[in-house]
């Protein structure tokens, strides 16, 4: 019988480890951009991996939540600045960079900001297991509390950039000034927080101008948001892309000379439909739940903790029930495949379920006892699909 063709081709049954596409680290990830860019300002012990790059003595990422490359590319008559600037992604190759492993916001912005892997920054994934406490960590909330220092001990690149001299700034919500995530993500030089997106933009380019080299970061939140509420596609959804893209183009607009404006993403997004097909309920199988300790990540990225002893059987029965629309794999096979980066650090070892599980098929594993809000989302992200993984790297000059 023909193996059944999906966006990825032949595969076989249930996936192999090795066909799931790791993110391209050190060479086109997320994690790559501002060392590239903090090496094209002289800042010490920077990599420029993204090679496509051309340096600029002022650069501007402005990151927009959940937009993906593959929903950029599907609104074109919603996104028509943005649009027109796709054929100068990543350098002028027209290409996408990759979000990382999980394709999740606290991942990619620890990514963005320190300029590592996840394996190395050590927020690999949503919730993920405290192997002092042994309680899960909520890492975009940051609950429960733990000292942000001693979780990501690593300096940010804002921070090695206003060290060298370069005019660093992070221009976003007020909301983010003082949260933990930002502290150990995007702290260093300047934080300016401004309530409108037009506001921030306008900001932004004075950030640029403010120095004779820059490094300035902004940020929109509202077009993942409607994902997750009303789904990709939805008039929400479209709403706020319409209104990103205009603040791309005002931003765009106002740039002060020698500058550089990079638009990406931390993900992108698939929309799941409620039943019980594409929404597989952990909180109601046993099979699954046998020998669990603790379910980490989200629904598509999940991180299983299984109870001492009981690894291996955990392990044989994700493959067994799940394999055929997950990739699943132990923590070592992950780790080996990639998942995580070139190399994992001590203190990140343990974060890291003994079972790791990433959805290939529009399916989701859900809790809907113990996670009902993000059981009930519409929109949803995490693996390594190309909806979520790829992200965009579009450029302005001037």
């Amino acid at each position: 019988m023909a193996q059944p063709e999906t966006a990825w081709g032949p595969h076989p049954e249930p996936l192999t480890i090795a066909s799931a596409p790791a993110p391209e680290y050190g060479s086109g990830s997320l994690a790559d951009l501002l060392p590239t860019l903090a090496a094209g300002l002289g800042v010490p012990d920077m990599n420029a991996a993204i090679t496509e790059l051309t340096p600029a003595d002022r650069n501007c990422v402005f990151l927009i939540d959940g937009l993906g490359w593959e929903q950029l590319k599907a609104h074109p008559e919603d996104a028509p600045f943005m649009t027109s600037l796709l054929a100068t992604s990543r350098g002028g190759t027209g290409r996408p960079l990759t979000a990382g492993y999980p394709a999740t916001t606290a991942t990619s912005l620890a990514s963005v900001g320190t300029g590592l892997p996840p394996g190395a920054h050590g927020l690999p994934g949503y919730t993920v297991r405290n192997p002092d406490t042994g309680e899960l960590m909520n890492q975009l909330r940051w609950q429960p509390w733990t000292q942000p220092g001693v979780w990501q001990p690593y300096p940010t690149v804002f921070q090695l950039a206003h060290a060298a001299g370069v005019h660093a700034a992070q221009v976003s919500s007020p909301t983010f000034q003082n949260t933990p995530l930002t502290r150990v993500a995007l702290s260093g030089g300047t934080f300016l927080g401004r309530l409108t997106g037009e506001d921030r933009m306008d900001l932004a380019a004075e950030q640029l101008a403010a120095g004779d080299r820059s490094l300035v970061y902004t940020y929109f939140a509202e077009v993942d948001g409607a994902g997750h509420r009303f789904g990709v596609d939805s008039d929400t959804w479209r709403g706020q892309l319409m209104y990103a893209d205009r603040l791309v183009q005002r931003l765009a607009e106002q740039l002060p000379p020698r500058s550089a404006l990079y638009v990406t993403a931390d993900h992108g997004m698939i929309d799941v439909p409620f039943d019980e097909q594409h929404r597989i309920d952990f909180d109601e199988d046993w099979e699954l739940s046998a020998g669990v300790a603790l379910l980490g990540g989200e629904g598509r990225a999940r991180h299983v903790y299984a109870v001492p002893g009981a690894a291996n059987d955990v392990l044989t029965c994700w493959r067994e029930v799940l394999g055929e629309q997950f990739w699943v794999a132990s923590r070592d096979e992950a780790i080996a495949a990639g998942w995580f980066g070139p190399h994992i650090d001590e203190r990140v070892y343990g974060r890291i379920g003994d079972v790791v599980a990433a959805a290939r098929d529009d399916v989701l594993l859900i809790a809907s006892e113990r996670e009902p809000k993000e059981s009930a989302m519409v929109g949803n992200h995490g693996s390594m699909t190309p909806a979520e993984q790829l992200v965009p790297l579009l450029e302005v000059r001037s």
